[in-house]
């Protein structure tokens, strides 16, 4: 890590450099070159840019966008309503994907998620919800100084919050984890970011395709985390090669997502700090796509259903996309297996 020179607030990090990008594609059985991965992000961020004007239309604004996005943020709850939104877009979540067939929720899944509260000091990290085995919410306390609650309030607001919470519970990351420690739990040896991110990521394009959001405030508030993914392959890359500045990070996060500088600033704080490698931000959305791409090849040009495919997929527990793809199709995978499989070629938004 690098020294902040005394200053606590400094956003620090060093470039790892092209050839570790290439090793840990590699790695990842990922046959793209960073160049190629940063081009994918700009056109999924196009995509998102021309949503955002269909939503900001709809919302009576014109092209302002950003202007949109000011109106989504004011609509929060109250301070110490936190828990209960959570609560209400987790049964929303539940029930959206239940009634659609698209995969079995265990009724312990359903019933024993909890919650946990996140500190001010892990806040100026993590803005946002997190999740896994919990969700952890983000929200404002007595502890910070008016500006940072705000700010709380603001980056966590009913639209942005209404995506995050299926990310990070059901059908994301808490099924995700409910499902690793029964089915092949020895898998999850081969950890990858594609695969964990990948899933939750998957999800919201796809809740997107299904009219999950039912009002343009609801679809900004989708958008903006699919704008944050496209946005995070672009800046994270592009750092590690050399070709942006941290600084110049938040800028992008502020001027093109609609961050608050606040939580551009956590954001870029936890891509380059050490706790996270190289590849972990840009597989947010390349994971997506990638599992999009299978689910494509399985269902809707294959043979088998949503629940079919999702239900498989968990079951087979972590491991690289292209070997997951090789095991669901019944692939041979010879010793050195290398994946060529141009996971991007034909999809479209």
């Amino acid at each position: 890590k690098s020294v902040r020179g005394g200053d606590p607030s400094a956003v620090v990090g060093d470039p790892v450099g092209r050839e570790t990008l290439m090793a840990a594609l590699d790695a990842a059985l990922i046959p793209y070159t960073p160049e190629e991965l940063i081009a994918i992000g700009e056109r999924e961020a196009r995509w998102c840019r021309d949503e955002m004007l269909r939503a900001a239309q709809d919302m009576g604004m014109g092209d302002d966008w950003r202007a949109a996005m000011e109106r989504v943020k004011e609509d929060h709850v109250p301070p110490g309503e936190q828990t209960r939104l959570v609560r209400d877009l987790a049964r929303e979540a539940i029930a959206f994907v239940e009634e659609r067939d698209l995969i079995i929720v265990p009724e312990l899944a359903r019933d024993g998620w909890r919650m946990e509260m996140m500190s001010p000091e892990r806040q100026k990290v993590n803005p946002f919800f997190l999740g896994g085995e919990c969700i952890i919410v983000s929200y404002p306390t007595a502890e910070m100084e008016h500006h940072d609650k705000l700010m709380s309030m603001r980056g966590n607001n009913r639209h942005f919050s209404r995506a995050t919470v299926h990310h990070e519970l059901i059908p994301g990351h808490f099924l995700q984890h409910f499902s690793q420690q029964r089915y092949r739990p020895h898998r999850r040896v081969f950890y990858t970011p594609f695969w964990t991110e990948g899933w939750s990521l998957y999800w919201e394009m796809r809740l997107w395709d299904l009219g999950f959001p039912r009002s343009p405030e609801e679809r900004l508030g989708m958008l903006f985390w699919r704008m944050h993914r496209a946005a995070r392959i672009i800046f994270s890359l592009r750092f590690h090669l050399g070709e942006m500045t941290a600084r110049e990070c938040v800028e992008m996060l502020v001027n093109e997502v609609g961050h608050e500088r606040a939580t551009a600033e956590g954001e870029v704080r936890r891509s380059f700090e050490g706790d996270y490698p190289p590849l972990y931000q840009c597989a947010y959305l390349i994971g997506g796509l990638q599992i999009r791409a299978l689910q494509q090849e399985m269902v809707s040009r294959g043979s088998w259903t949503d629940r079919q495919f999702h239900d498989a997929f968990l079951r087979e527990n972590c491991m690289p996309i292209a070997m997951m793809r090789a095991i669901l199709r019944g692939d041979p995978i010879p010793k050195g297996f290398r994946p060529v499989w141009r996971f991007d070629a034909g999809l479209s938004n």
